[in-house]
């Protein structure tokens, strides 16, 4: 096997039709049937079931996939790591982001980082902390900020902040006038959350499954203004961490009677490499948190 063959192989297999494939590889499609012909004959194994209009990988294809993405995106940290060294390249932070850190505590420190490196590039990725992880894990981010709980094992994190999640009402909502909230008492609102996958809905659900509650899920989004908008009109109540409501008017934070804090680490694959600029970028987040 070589590098080339693995790159058709793992187009094929994302792509599962050979035009595609070898439209994305800028190959002809024979050439494309021929090079893989060749590798499961090398392997002497099938890789691929074949269709007319598609082709789907075989238990051994399967396999083979997940070493080979995992060779190719160590390729691409290989190369990266020698342009660093000739100077080659400016840099660009890969980053996950939390919609509400993303949106309440990261944007000065993206700003500072980049007036103190105007010429490394940020890209930012709006998603849920499983949808990080993922996105770590294939090599489609370097960094993540993710809650730092049940962190898969590829994955390395140091701690960042600690910040409170809070029962958020609007002030007309009776809850307003409490000091603190029950989780019974809070479940038995109308509520507003997040999808599935964000580790705010993750807190919900781990609740609700160790008091056996039924939440009563009035409007579900990832829209976090529209969240924000449901909850001052007094449609429903929501749970968000303590910081959001600092910068928001006509929001109530209540604490629950069982306080929960949040452990918000940044994250990012143990195996991979890490380049002048994630570095970079870890540091001056870090040294911000402190």
């Amino acid at each position: 096997m070589d590098i080339r063959q693995l790159t058709y192989f793992v187009t094929l297999a994302e792509t599962g039709n050979f035009t595609r494939a070898a439209e994305q590889l800028h190959i002809a499609q024979p050439a494309l049937s021929i090079a893989i012909k060749k590798l499961e004959n090398q392997l002497e194994l099938p890789l691929f079931h074949r269709n007319d209009r598609k082709v789907v990988l075989t238990h051994e294809g399967n396999i083979l996939l997940e070493h080979a993405r995992l060779i190719l995106q160590q390729m691409k940290d290989a190369n990266i790591a020698m342009a660093e060294l000739k100077g080659l390249e400016k840099g660009e932070v890969r980053l996950g982001l939390p919609s509400m850190l993303g949106s309440y505590f990261f944007p000065e420190i993206l700003m500072a980082f980049k007036s103190q490196y105007p010429n490394l590039k940020l890209t930012i990725v709006e998603a849920g902390t499983q949808s990080i992880r993922k996105m770590l894990l294939s090599g489609e981010l370097d960094l993540g900020i993710i809650h730092n709980a049940e962190v898969p094992d590829s994955l390395q994190t140091e701690h960042l902040l600690t910040s409170q999640m809070v029962a958020v009402a609007s002030e007309e909502h009776p809850l307003s006038r409490q000091q603190t909230v029950s989780f019974r008492n809070f479940f038995e609102q109308e509520l507003v959350m997040f999808k599935p996958g964000y580790f705010h809905r993750e807190f919900i659900d781990e609740i609700c499954h160790q008091y056996r509650f039924q939440p009563n899920i009035a409007f579900e989004t990832n829209l976090l203004p529209m969240i924000l908008k449901i909850v001052r009109n007094d449609f429903a109540i929501t749970a968000l961490l303590e910081m959001v409501t600092e910068h928001e008017k006509g929001l109530v934070p209540i604490p629950f009677e069982q306080a929960v804090f949040l452990d918000i680490a940044i994250a990012w694959r143990k195996n991979g490499y890490l380049s002048v600029a994630d570095r970079a970028f870890m540091e001056f987040v870090k040294k911000h948190c402190q």
